[in-house]
């Protein structure tokens, strides 16, 4: 439990540190509405509802394609993805084939393809 939280919070507090440090937002909780294209909004809101209802290795295989080539946006999009799985329960993953690994991993491949590497590496190596 101890360790869950611990983990919980440093993908938190990386969602943050990247998003005050690349976009100049400083949120406690990211949300859909820091995206400013609407269609950009819209495809965060499926992916979302995809995640609601368990089916989240689809809803990430897609927001891989969307981020793929993506700008800047793109990655925002990613992180508020990820952070709003990082707030799923353990119960809720692991009933949908999912686990905090697999949200840690999956920061970090979005932040390599932008050439974020270390930003990620700061806060996630010790995991």
């Amino acid at each position: 439990m101890v360790e869950r939280d611990y983990i919980m919070r440093l993908i938190r507090e990386m969602v943050r540190v990247i998003l005050k440090l690349v976009f100049n937002i400083d949120t406690e909780s990211p949300t859909v509405d820091l995206l400013a294209d609407e269609e950009e909004k819209q495809m965060l809101d499926a992916l979302l509802a995809m995640i609601d209802a368990g089916d989240i290795n689809n809803a990430e295989n897609q927001l891989y394609e969307i981020v793929s080539g993506g700008g800047m946006e793109k990655l925002k999009m990613a992180l508020l993805f990820y952070s709003y799985l990082n707030d799923k329960s353990d119960d809720f993953l692991t009933e949908h084939d999912f686990s905090r690994e697999e949200i840690k991993s999956g920061i970090k491949d979005m932040v390599s393809m932008y050439g974020l590497n270390s930003m990620a590496d700061a806060f996630l190596s010790d995991m």
